[in-house]
Parts: C-alpha cells; sequence; structure tokens
C-alpha cells in the first residue's frame, strides 16, 4: 500500500512510497528476535495498536534502535517518534528506562497516541490536536513574556520614569523608597504581576517599614504604590497617560485596601522665630560675595524651594521678576509656572550672582546649576555663625511663611508666593488675577520686618491715680 511521511509541525508531505499490509501481533519473544534482525536504515512493522495505528521500528546505522507510532488520517500517513529500544529493560516493564523502552513500553507508548488521535478524529486528529497545542503554546510564551514585563517592580519604574519626564521632582524619591522598600526586601512580591498583588502584601511592606521606627515613609510607600497603581488604572481612559500603562491590565488598586497611619501625617512645624531670622538675615546681608547674594536672593523671594531656585534660567530672568516652575504637586500633574516678584534688593542680590549661559545661579558660567545641598550647607553654616540651634535650611521657608502670617498677610498671598498650589474651582477656573502686586507687598512686608529693630519689651509706667 502507498505509505506518504508528513512533518508532524507543519503538516507538509516528506515523502510517499510503498508500504506492505501491517503484519499481525507477534509474541513478544519473536519481537525481539525481529529488533536484532532489522537491517539498517528500514521500518519494520512489529504490531498493530489499538484503536488505531501500528507500533514500528527502524535500526540506524550504529545498530540503534527506535520505536515509531505509524497512522493515517484520509489519504495521508505520519511516523510519530516514540523513543530507543532498551534491550536490558524487563520485558514486561510498562515504563521507560533511563536507556529507553521495552517493546512493552513502547506499545503502551504508541496506544496513548493512538487513543489521543482516536479522540480527537472528528477535529481532524493528531494533526489539529498539534496545531492547537501549538496555537496554545505560542498564547502561553506571551503570556509569560508579558507577566515577566509587567511585574509590580516594572510598574514602579515606570511610574517613576513617568515622574521624571512630567518634571516632577518627587522621581528621586519615589525610585529611592521603591528600591529600599519594595524590590530589595520583597523580591519575590516585585516579580509578581502586578495585577496579581494584593493589598495584604502591601500592607505588609507598610508594616515592615513601620516597625522600624519609620512610620512617615510607610505613609509615603503606600502613596506611591497607590499612585502608580491608579496610573495605570487612568491609562485605559486617560488619553494624558502612556499607553504602555494599559498593558498592566490594572483594573483594581491593591493600596486602597490599606490603611495609612495618619498619625505620621502630621507635619513638625519648626518655623525659625523671628528673632532667629533676623539673626540669619543679619549675618547673610554682611556678606559680599556669591554665597552671600544667593542666600539673600533665596530669602528675599519669600524662601522659595531651594531645589527649584537653583534651577533658574538665565533666560527667565525679568526687570523686576523671575520665572521658576515648580515640580511638586498632585500626582499625574506636569511642573507649574511660578512667576516671583524681585523687590530692588532682590534685583541687587541676583546680579552679584552674575547671571549667564544657561543657568543664572552657577559657579561655572552657567553650564551647570548650583546643587540645592551646596546652597543648604551653605546656609545651616551661616545659621551655626549666629548661633540659631537645630537649623534646617526648610525651616527658613516656614519662618517666612510664619512671620508673613504675624504681619497680617492673607493665606491666600502666602500660599501663591510660596506656590503651595491653587485649590478650589473659583480660584483654578475663574480668577484669572495674577496677584503679583500683592506678592511684591507681602515681601516688602518680609523686608522690613528683617530690618527692622525689634522694640525692647518694657514695662509701661503705671498710671497716676486721679485726684
Amino acid at each position: 500500500m502507498p505509505f506518504t511521511t508528513i512533518d508532524q509541525n507543519s503538516g507538509n508531505i516528506l515523502a510517499t512510497k510503498n508500504e506492505p499490509l501491517i503484519a499481525a501481533p507477534a509474541p513478544v519473544a519473536s519481537v525481539g528476535r525481529l529488533l536484532n534482525a532489522l537491517a539498517p536504515g528500514t521500518f519494520k512493522t512489529l504490531q498493530k495498536v489499538q484503536p488505531s495505528g501500528a507500533l514500528q521500528a527502524r535500526k540506524s546505522s550504529s545498530n540503534a534502535i527506535s520505536f515509531f507510532w505509524r497512522y493515517s488520517i484520509g489519504t495521508k500517513s505520519e511516523r510519530v517518534p516514540i523513543g530507543l529500544y532498551d534491550p536490558s529493560a524487563p520485558p514486561k516493564s510498562l515504563t521507560a528506562t533511563a536507556k529507553g523502552f521495552s517493546v512493552a513500553a513502547a506499545i503502551r507508548a504508541a496506544e496513548g497516541l493512538a487513543l489521543e488521535h482516536h479522540d480527537h478524529r472528528l477535529h481532524g486528529g493528531r494533526p489539529a490536536l498539534l496545531e492547537t497545542k501549538r496555537k496554545a503554546d505560542e498564547a502561553a510564551a506571551r503570556r509569560a513574556d508579558k507577566v515577566g514585563k509587567h511585574t509590580l517592580e516594572n510598574l514602579l519604574d515606570h511610574y517613576a520614569d513617568h515622574l521624571e519626564r512630567l518634571g516632577r521632582r518627587s522621581h528621586r524619591d519615589v525610585r529611592s523608597i521603591f528600591q529600599l522598600h519594595v524590590k530589595g526586601p520583597w523580591p519575590d512580591v516585585a516579580r509578581l504581576p502586578a495585577k496579581e498583588v494584593t493589598g495584604e502584601q502591601i500592607g505588609d511592606m507598610m508594616r515592615r517599614v513601620a516597625d522600624a521606627g519609620k512610620g512617615r515613609t510607610a505613609n509615603k510607600l503606600r502613596s506611591y504604590v497607590r499612585a502608580a497603581y491608579q496610573t495605570a488604572r487612568a491609562s485605559r481612559s486617560k488619553a494624558s497617560v502612556p499607553v504602555h500603562f494599559k498593558d498592566y491590565e490594572i483594573t483594581h488598586n491593591p493600596a486602597m485596601d490599606t490603611e495609612p497611619d495618619e498619625s505620621q501625617n502630621r507635619a513638625k512645624k519648626q518655623p525659625l522665630l523671628e528673632d532667629d531670622m533676623r539673626r540669619y538675615w543679619q549675618q547673610i546681608n554682611s556678606m559680599r560675595d556669591f554665597k552671600g547674594a544667593v542666600l539673600r536672593l533665596h530669602v528675599l523671594t519669600g524662601g522659595q524651594r531651594i531645589e527649584q531656585l537653583v534651577k533658574l534660567h538665565t533666560e527667565h530672568i525679568k526687570t523686576d521678576e523671575i520665572l521658576l516652575f515648580d515640580g511638586k504637586g498632585r500626582p499625574g500633574k506636569g511642573v507649574r509656572e511660578n512667576l516671583v516678584p524681585l523687590l530692588p534688593v532682590a534685583v541687587a542680590a541676583l546680579a552679584e550672582c552674575k547671571p549667564s549661559g544657561v543657568f543664572a545661579i552657577s559657579t561655572d558660567g552657567g553650564e551647570t546649576h548650583l546643587a540645592a545641598t551646596t546652597l543648604s550647607q551653605w546656609a545651616k553654616d551661616v545659621a551655626s555663625e549666629a548661633g540659631i540651634k537645630n537649623f534646617q535650611a526648610k525651616r527658613i521657608r516656614s519662618g517666612v511663611e510664619t512671620l508673613l502670617a504675624k504681619a497680617g498677610v492673607s493665606q491666600e498671598i502666602r500660599g501663591r508666593l510660596q506656590s503651595h498650589g491653587i485649590s478650589g474651582v473659583q480660584a483654578r477656573h475663574y480668577d484669572g488675577h495674577d496677584y503679583m502686586e500683592e506678592q511684591r507687598v507681602a515681601l516688602r512686608t518680609l523686608f522690613n520686618v528683617l530690618t527692622s529693630i525689634r522694640p525692647s519689651k518694657t514695662r509701661p509706667a503705671a498710671a497716676k491715680p486721679l485726684g
């Protein structure tokens, strides 16, 4: 009868030749003699296999014997490799050894293939089954590749990258917290698909940080993870979120299942008091060098965020105002322009910085800006010389706010001056006033307080009795 060999993967016909009719089953003992007597390079049918096909054998040029299951479907046939013949295997063993198959084990393996083919005969038999398996394997490989790419750690990295592209300075803090409190101590969770991470796992991360005495950091960790998931979740309907966030398939934010420790979110108010602010001002006002000019500009602009002030571009300096960019704010929002008025004394301080090149506050002609840490350290050194204890540069900013509040400057004007953000529908959408003159008045108030001499605390004379 004609016999056609088919490639089991592609279904292509490989060869066609005449094959003798399938022989009747031979006793196992005689099968061994048949195998030993095989001529190299030829196929020998050993016996029929239920429910279809036959067991065949072939000897190679090296005398190794291989078993095959041969079956037909329509006008096509195929040989399916089973494995090598192991003549040392127990004759009645039904499972393969380390070296190969006994005849009985080869028959059992061929029967398994035949049964699988028979069960799927209405859907195309073995070829169709192989094609289905191939597609399933490819789909599984794609899923595995997707899972490998869309892990929790990659989601957190993508979120930090997103913040950096938006110009948000918080991206550095985000990366640090994720590395120290997620990827480092929880590598197995970090490698999980992001959509499979639970609120309990995030809660365990927070607990570890809180147990180390870092309650505020635990809350920040929750906030950053929550924002990362919320960004991915919003990508389905928000065009401004990069499309690759959709691939994470986030429909639920597990960080929402956790609770922050509200007691740790209370800000520590340590503003420089009025006397300390005056001493600090007197110290920097006596410095006639680049360092003193930068420190005076910082105070005279209302204690702007140091990270933003040092990045002032020379092109953003106008006659009596400068333009800064505020990279702090709500997650997902871009940088906000912050136009700051300059008093004449501030204009003079900025001129002493000798702006040139790209960056106005620079020690190399504007090629790079002064480091924020450098300015903070200069302020700390000056405060130490002035006898101010427990000084931190951020206390200047809160000191300015406190001083202006005490002088009667409204909260709204203080907020606009220090770029705390504008809240409320009316302020964001209807009020188009720039409040520059009001901020300028606030800065004059600040300068007057810093340069005034505080009246002595003397008790008034007692009133004389009438009559």
